[in-house]
């Protein structure tokens, strides 16, 4: 499970010109699932991301998480994280898991999350065509992989 992370003032989602999710200040979450993944992989990333600290204390240094903050989240599905450019120019999405499977973990992904953040967790409509909005704070934006426990 892949996540692209990005601190923000707000962000919102759009499909077929109307909003499917709006946030705040919290953290907008695109979510790439691959064929092995499993519950494992969805709590270690949930968790992960609840107690990211990339938020700004009193003294502007990044020590909160969105939980210390009461932050909102947003997650869209991105099934293009797993994108291989190895060979050609033309991306391969090998890696990405059937739609079928995908799917199912981002519902279990968002509802984890949402657990942790004590929360409901805004989301995209999953295999549509969207328009992710964001103002992103800082900027600041972090990569994690649950494959790769770095």
């Amino acid at each position: 499970m892949r996540s692209i992370i990005q601190r923000v003032t707000q962000a919102a989602v759009v499909v077929d010109g109307k909003t499917v999710g709006e946030i705040g200040v919290g953290l907008l979450v695109l979510l790439g699932v691959e064929a092995a993944d499993t519950r494992e992989d969805i709590e270690w990333i949930a968790g992960k991301i609840a107690r990211l600290r990339i938020f700004p204390d009193a003294a502007g240094a990044m020590n909160q998480s969105a939980t210390d903050l009461g932050g909102q989240a947003l997650v869209v599905s991105q099934f293009t994280l797993f994108a291989s450019t190895k060979k050609g120019n033309r991306p391969s999405f090998i890696r990405a898991a059937p739609p079928e499977f995908a799917e199912g973990m981002y519902a279990d992904f968002c509802q984890e999350l949402e657990a942790l953040l004590g929360k409901p967790v805004q989301r995209g409509v999953f295999g549509a065509h969207m328009s992710v909005q964001l103002v992103n704070d800082g900027p600041v934006t972090i990569w994690i992989d649950s494959k790769q426990k770095e």
